[in-house]
């Protein structure tokens, strides 16, 4: 990497390459000063963001920072809002990726929580506004720095973090893997690998994806046809210890690259919740931003009920999900594997919001519930109440409703599932959408 120069005061910028790729990258340095900010430390950072944004490279920040330097006053605020609208001003632009590797306090945690994605060190990694001693003065709570703000924390709990690794090497070995499935900027086209026919060939067979879902209400684990259907099977998913009911992630198929997000029927049965709805939706907006296709896996009983879930808001978070793919124009081809219940079924990529390609399996069931507690509404009362159930679920939750309403454009067997993709992302590939004139929408936030 090349400095920008010698002189440090906290960090050092400059630029190299990952994968042949040009890269800019900070490293804050918590031996000088502690890492904290100052008017030239910010203005160093400032700078290699102008020339990643005007050449069109992603930008990696290396956190380790104690906040603003108390000393400078002003003039280290000033820095950190410098900083802070360059991240937003590069947002959607160029891909921005930070790895926390020491405690980061107070202004120095809101420049990663504005990047795409956010990397932290077990053991070693803190994000906190205020810290423990500031806690315990202000409410009288008890808390260590990696409880109060730890990577456990964050990628668990709070969902501020994407990802936790054991050391530096594996975050950076990661933070370098990632880049892999970005283009350099959004004038850019996704980066390809190359894929042969041999490659093909050798690729695992996906004829085991028939005998993946049980019958009934029995859960699974969604994971596993994720395997069946990417390139080697291999998938880079993100924030996987935080709302598990809802997976996202990237991969190739066929060389392509493609982001999933898929419901998880082994943990809540796959249904939608607040979190969920906002991991989804950020992960859906970032593919969006940089024109990465979506590969939707859809297994959806419905919205989690609750007065915790209403009482927080689920109708608002919610709806960012279904924001989020409404206003999508990456190519999207969804799959619906076997629930598509009620509105979750709307908010999962539907045709309605713009899906492109959507197949049913076999197994699919399209319906505003299930047909069991749809036909005890229904025919309450009724002393049929086998009969009507097995009359409406022929007749509803049968993926051929919607097919013969243009709804779903094919029901297709398991194993094709891959062919469809790869095919599907290339016809799709030369996709243009013409949208409105206006400023922005109005996200529910």
């Amino acid at each position: 990497m090349d400095k920008s120069h010698i002189y440090t005061d906290g960090v050092i910028t400059g630029h190299g390459t990952v994968n042949g790729r040009p890269v800019y990258a900070f490293s804050q340095d918590f031996t000088v000063y502690g890492g904290s900010l100052s008017e030239t430390f910010a203005g160093k950072i400032c700078k290699i963001m102008d020339q990643a944004k005007a050449v069109g490279a992603p930008v990696i920040g290396l956190n380790d920072s104690g906040g603003a330097r108390i000393q400078e006053g002003v003039g280290s605020l000033v820095g950190y809002a410098d900083i802070f609208k360059r991240n937003v001003d590069s947002s959607g632009v160029i891909p921005q990726l930070s790895v926390i590797m020491g405690p980061c306090a107070g202004g120095a945690v809101y420049s990663p929580a504005l990047t795409d994605f956010t990397f932290m060190v077990e053991d070693t990694a803190q994000m906190f506004l205020t810290g423990p001693e500031v806690v315990k003065t202000v409410t009288q709570e008890i808390v260590t720095k990696e409880e109060l703000g730890g990577a456990k924390v964050h990628t668990t709990k709070s969902g501020v973090a994407h990802n936790k690794f054991e050391n530096d090497l594996v975050a950076i070995a990661n933070a370098r893997k990632i880049l892999e499935y970005f283009p350099q900027s959004n004038r850019d086209e996704p980066f390809q690998k190359e894929w042969t026919a041999e490659d093909e060939a050798n690729q695992p067979s996906t004829k085991l994806l028939a005998n993946i879902i049980p019958e009934g209400d029995m859960p699974y684990d969604m994971k596993m046809v994720i395997e069946n259907i990417t390139d080697r099977g291999e998938f880079f998913e993100t924030m996987p210890d935080f709302a598990k009911n809802i997976i996202t992630g990237f991969a190739h198929f066929g060389g392509q690259v493609a982001g999933i997000v898929a419901n998880q029927p082994s943990v809540l049965a796959g249904c939608l919740d607040i979190n969920s709805s906002q991991k989804g939706a950020r992960f859906v907006r970032f593919c969006d931003a940089f024109n990465i296709p979506i590969v939707t896996l859809e297994d959806v009983p419905g919205f989690l009920p609750g007065t915790d879930q209403e009482y927080g808001g689920i109708i608002k978070h919610g709806a960012q999900l279904l924001y989020a793919y409404s206003e999508c124009t990456t190519p999207r081809v969804t799959f619906i594997l076997r629930k598509g219940y009620g509105g979750a079924y709307d908010v999962m990529s539907s045709k309605q919001i713009g899906g492109d390609i959507n197949y049913a399996w076999p197994t699919a069931e399209i319906a505003v519930m299930g047909a069991k507690g749809a036909c005890e509404i229904i025919f309450r009362g009724s002393d049929n109440l086998e009969e009507e159930t097995a009359k409406y679920e022929d007749r509803f939750s049968n993926p051929l409703s919607a097919a013969e309403r243009g709804y779903i454009d094919d029901i297709i067997n398991p194993e094709d599932t891959r062919k469809r993709i790869i095919s599907d992302l290339r016809l799709l590939s030369t996709k243009q959408v013409d949208l409105p004139d206006r400023k922005h929408g109005n996200i529910p936030i």
